[in-house]
């Protein structure tokens, strides 16, 4: 009985050892498999010196240079409305016409009464021994007199009121520009209070937008800037340049920035627009924004060196939507490695795709 216990054992340690063994080929097998010795494709550039344009995005608003809220002078009824919204107008186009009965009838009242305040004048002027028709020979305190006295200079009041009010019955466009904000229909009287219309001339705008305090050393007037709607495609953007810089920060940390712009129409006064600054900054290290990736986070950038990819830490400084500049990590003339470089480890075998 001793002995078969035995002879057992020794069947099932063989047993193990057979299972052991072969599990042991096999996982070598798939490491094999697994982890295949190659090299990765990647595409390099010769790091240099050169011109980085930086890009500083912001939003703001539009307001045309030229905006003018028309309204009449005088409470009466409109006769006539020669435009609509939309209508774009050139200086001194008719907009339009208010009744001028009243009008009229009050200019010839103010009339008859200047020239009668013009006859009593004479007869003052004669009563002092002086020709009315002579009027550089009549001292000047003797004519202030016959003004005076026969309410001349009150009624050339009354009269050149009279004639302006007359005059901007006719609602007229200051400027070459857009008609907005036209709600009035004939008929209906007209208010001295609320605006009539509004002229805005959309060829010339002003773009109004933020930035940070710290991005002020990166912006200076007469740099160019690119404009255009939140929904507008790149070819919806006008350029222009800045014309004004507020020389105070916001409790928020904020500069209020201007710049003049080249509108082709496509904007509208009060858009909300994305502002893009564009500078040129020279002597700089650049790279694609690809040749950077995050390891550990932080930001690492590889070199290529006897075909075989060198992890190196770096400091980006300025930006734009493609590119970086690199301040610290990379030496000029670095063969840099730009694209497959997602998956790379220090001293990684590569080869330059062709």
């Amino acid at each position: 009985m001793h002995t078969y216990t035995i002879m057992r054992s020794l069947t099932l340690l063989t047993l193990l050892a057979a299972c052991s063994g072969g599990k042991q080929e096999s996982g070598e097998g798939n490491v094999e498999t697994i982890l295949p010795e190659s090299s990765g494709e990647v595409s390099i550039m010769t790091l240099e010196r050169t011109n980085f344009h930086h890009e500083l995005v912001s939003n703001g608003k539009l307001t045309a240079l030229q905006y003018a809220d028309l309204r009449f002078e005088s409470a009466e009824p409109v006769a006539a409305v020669w435009v609509k919204n939309g209508d774009r107008v050139t200086k001194g186009q008719k907009l339009a016409e208010l009744e001028t009965f009243r009008l009229s009838n009050r200019t010839a009242q103010a009339k008859d009464a200047l020239d009668r305040a013009r006859l009593d004048m004479q007869d003052v002027l004669i009563g002092q021994g002086y020709a009315p028709a002579d009027s550089a020979a009549t001292p000047a305190g003797t004519m202030q007199l016959a003004r005076t006295r026969s309410g001349y200079d009150q009624a050339l009041a009354q009269y050149q009121l009279a004639a302006h009010e007359e005059e901007l019955a006719v609602l007229k466009a200051p400027f070459d520009g857009v008609v907005a904000n036209l709600f009035a229909k004939p008929y209906n009287m007209a208010s001295t209070q609320e605006t009539f219309c509004t002229i805005i001339d959309a060829s010339r705008a002003e773009a109004s937008f933020t930035v940070m305090e710290g991005e002020l050393p990166l912006i200076r007037k007469g740099d160019r800037v690119e404009v255009a709607p939140f929904f507008a495609t790149a070819d919806g953007s006008v350029t222009g340049t800045i014309t004004e810089i507020n020389p105070l920060v916001d409790a928020g940390g904020m500069v209020r920035v201007k710049a003049s712009v080249d509108n082709r129409g496509q904007l509208f006064e009060g858009m909300n627009i994305r502002v893009s600054v564009q500078r040129s900054v020279p002597g700089q290290l650049v790279v694609p924004k690809t040749a950077v990736v995050i390891r550990s986070g932080k930001q690492v950038a590889f070199t290529l060196v006897d075909g075989k990819a060198y992890w190196n830490y770096v400091q980006t400084g300025l930006e734009n939507a493609l590119h970086y500049t690199i301040t610290e990590g990379l030496e000029e003339g670095s063969t840099v490695i730009t694209s497959g470089n997602i998956n790379l480890a220090h001293e990684s075998a590569v080869r330059v795709a062709n």
